[in-house]
């Protein structure tokens, strides 16, 4: 066994890395000459696979952060932080069952382009310039933490790593549009199972098997909850993920909308689903483990990278290291394809060029990307420049205070025929409002009380009858409760008129509507492709996967590891090939 420490990647590493990332690049350039119209850009045409889309939603909806946070969370306190994730299981079940089969219906190229036909102009322009910067300063704050996890484990400046992770993601979403993301996705998935399969079984081996890992651990470890985490946090999360996973994610909800059809649409939840129960558990197991091994550890966020210094050998670091970094890097390129759909499509082509051509929005989307990306990548420099842990507490605190004047208007909007127009503005102006100024009120030393409530915002914590509640759960329910009260009361008052009336029942029935059964839909199904089968790409991707798998073999010692690189490179390349086989099959 070759232990390696932060800084000292070797040559193999090095060459995995690189592997990793030409191959991204190459699905990118394959694409690059199937976007001819902007729904092949923004939508796949429609085309994409349940499965394909179902495991980049997976893999879009976590990032490198997921392996600083929830890691260090098993590492102190034990099973919660697999609890803290697996929040995503009813999130997604809410979203799949209530949600999918409908943004399908919408028929849409972009997540807030059906808002002006069942509101209005201003809540579609409102939305759409407010996301966006939303996205972009989410999306620096996760390249951010990428080029940080690289800069550790390579010993590399943070401006370059952030440069060379920013850089790779926004030229394969550049050329190829939401084929090449779901693609790399897919491919990004393969990576992270091989290196999650690897750094399992070491880790249970290093901490001398299950049973002592079991009966050494402190008292309450596999508890699903803590004190510090229990059910008064947990379940106001989940419903935070309910709102945000069906609404304001855009990326997620692009997922929905971009396959053949609404029954395609439940597999993606279910598909979600499923990978999300077995998952979290795989991932984060190791960090429990580790107890075993690293008892001492002064930032339990660097468990992870620790951990795979002490556990992996010449190469297969390089592998894992990649895993991680695929994480952020579907996400990214979601985000920056999907934000450049609404820049496109909801203003350019709104407001700018009604009349533009399929190939000069193309060329627009392609610009949009690359601006999103340079601005993404601008803010992760400055974050890296600054307080970096400050700011993240600060953004991720804001997030909370937009997911529910934001998501309560676009849900009701598909759910209901009753909410109007006003009501989803004044709504989304008060839920914003409330939020702002608790916003403010928590960065003072007030003490607030308030009916039997207390608020420490030195402590960011509000008890209410004994439980506290920490900063960012208070936000989202206050936000929650101000943005729908606003919105029922202003519908109620100011009812709409004849007009808004018919338009609003010609969308909801537009809705009701099954995929196939409008015009529209028979002209696009009518839509040709010229995008062989994702089986044949993915398959050749899995291959190389496993020859770079194979490759690293002459580095590594220790047994166990070089049994299961062998088994999984070779199993990988079997089944890489019956894929390429059966896409040259499948016209």
């Amino acid at each position: 066994m070759v232990s390696q420490g932060y800084g000292n990647l070797s040559g193999p590493d090095y060459a995995v890395l690189g592997g990793y990332f030409v191959l991204m690049l190459g699905i990118g350039l394959y694409f690059y000459r199937h976007m001819r119209d902007m729904k092949d850009y923004f939508t796949g045409a429609n085309k994409i696979p349940w499965w394909l889309s179902g495991v980049s939603f997976y893999m879009t909806s976590f990032s490198v952060a997921a392996f600083v946070f929830y890691p260090s969370m098993c590492y102190r306190h034990g099973w919660v932080g697999v609890t803290l994730l697996w929040v995503a299981v009813p999130a997604t079940l809410f979203s799949a069952t209530l949600f999918a089969a409908r943004w399908r219906r919408a028929r849409i190229d972009s997540p807030v382009e059906y808002l002006e036909t069942r509101y209005g102009p201003v809540l579609r322009q409102l939305f759409a310039w407010q996301g966006v910067p939303v996205k972009v300063i989410d999306d620096g704050i996760k390249l951010f933490a990428t080029g940080k996890f690289i800069s550790i484990c390579a010993g590399i400046p943070i401006n370059y790593s952030i440069l060379g992770a920013g850089g790779i993601m926004l030229v394969y979403t550049f050329m190829g549009g939401v084929w090449a993301v779901s693609v790399t996705d897919f491919v990004q998935f393969v990576v992270l199972s091989a290196g999650l399969l690897i750094v399992l079984p070491l880790s249970i081996s290093k901490a001398g098997g299950l049973s002592n890992i079991i009966y050494n651990s402190p008292d309450g470890f596999f508890n699903l909850t803590v004190p510090e985490f229990g059910w008064s946090y947990i379940i106001p999360l989940v419903l935070l993920y309910c709102l945000a996973w069906s609404s304001i994610n855009w990326s997620l909800i692009q997922r929905y909308y971009c396959v053949p059809a609404e029954k395609d649409a439940r597999k993606v939840g279910a598909l979600v689903i499923a990978l999300y129960i077995v998952g979290p558990p795989l991932m984060f197991f190791p960090a429990i483990a580790a107890r075993q091994f690293i008892p001492v550890l002064a930032d339990a966020g660097d468990i992870y990278p620790t951990l795979c210094a002490q556990l992996l050998p010449a190469g297969m670091l390089g592998l894992v290291i990649a895993a991680m970094f695929s994480a952020t890097m579907s996400t990214l390129s979601g985000d920056y394809n999907v934000c450049a759909s609404v820049l496109t499509n909801d203003v350019y082509l709104r407001l700018i060029r009604p009349k533009a051509s399929q190939r000069e929005l193309v060329t627009v989307g392609r610009a949009m990307t690359l601006l999103i990306g340079v601005i993404g990548i601008g803010a992760a420099f400055m974050m890296a420049r600054g307080k970096a842990e400050d700011l993240f507490r600060i953004m991720v605190t804001l997030f909370g205070v937009a997911t529910a004047p934001v998501a309560i208007p676009m849900l009701l909007g598909l759910l209901s025929r009753k909410m109007t127009n006003a009501g989803a503005i004044f709504g989304f102006l008060c839920g914003i409002s409330v939020g702002i100024g608790l916003f403010l009120l928590s960065r003072t030393d007030y003490q607030v009380h308030f009916l039997g409530m207390t608020w420490n915002p030195k402590t960011e914590d509000l008890v209410i009858a004994g439980f506290p509640l920490k900063m960012e759960i208070v936000l989202f329910l206050s936000t929650a409760i101000v943005t729908f009260a606003a919105m029922a009361i202003t519908s109620l008052l100011r009812p709409m008129n004849p007009e808004a009336r018919a338009r609003v029942e010609a969308f909801h029935k537009r809705l009701a509507a099954p995929i196939g059964t409008l015009e529209e839909d028979k002209a696009a199904l009518a839509h040709t492709s010229s995008i062989l089968s994702p089986f044949w790409v993915v398959g050749i991707c899995i291959i190389a996967i496993g020859l770079m798998m194979l490759g690293v073999l002459p580095w590594v010692n220790e047994p166990l590891a070089f049994g299961m690189d062998i088994a999984l490179g070779l199993a990988l390349m079997l089944v890489g090939g019956i894929w390429v086989w059966r896409g040259k099959r499948v016209k």
